[in-house]
């Protein structure tokens, strides 16, 4: 965990630096375990670093984080920075999208309705809370694909949309647009 904290400390926002650490990791997956304990180092500014580079890491390998699936999840909902919630809520936006549109075996036995849930209330609470447009918007597009299994989440997404919209931003407003959209199919 050591080396993997090192190399964390030398990675910053860059892409290059980001996929590099990024393919250090795929390279060796039993290091996601550690990179999920060092993003629940909540107050420590490494937190965010790891949750950029396990975003990097989710987008090319989803399938890395089916074994840490419970220690994902429970760590959702205790990282409050913004450069590390923003990450976290691109993850879940990935892994919604592959479990409900690619139907992946791996992803639909391992995503337990449990994980679901609780995603949805996390996805939830970014909304209603003051959170960056981009967290808000990887929510609504969870929330959606959530609510397809659970039919109580479209109503409530609806309410939530249609109540903010005016007060959103034009990236908010154009994100809630396409969502209403869907739901009213």
């Amino acid at each position: 965990m050591l080396t993997l904290i090192k190399q964390l400390e030398i990675t910053d926002h860059s892409r290059d630096k980001r996929l590099e650490c990024a393919n250090t990791i795929i390279s060796t997956p039993n290091q996601i375990k550690d990179l999920l304990k060092i993003i629940a180092l909540i107050d420590d500014n490494i937190s965010c670093k790891a949750a950029w580079v396990l975003e990097f890491i989710i987008k090319s390998h989803p399938e890395i984080i089916i074994p840490y699936l419970d220690l994902f999840i429970k760590t959702i909902p205790l990282v409050y920075k913004d450069s590390a919630v923003r990450p976290l809520a691109k993850i879940c936006e990935c892994i919604t999208t592959i479990h409900y549109h690619q139907k992946k075996i791996l992803f639909k036995t391992s995503l337990t309705k449990k994980h679901r849930s609780l995603i949805t209330e996390s996805c939830f609470d970014w909304l209603i809370s003051n959170q960056k447009v981009a967290v808000k918007a990887y929510s609504m597009t969870s929330l959606y694909l959530l609510g397809t299994e659970f039919e109580w989440i479209h109503p409530e997404l609806k309410v939530i949309l249609e109540n903010n919209y005016n007060t959103g931003s034009a990236a908010y407003k154009a994100r809630a647009r396409i969502i209403l959209k869907k739901i009213k199919r």
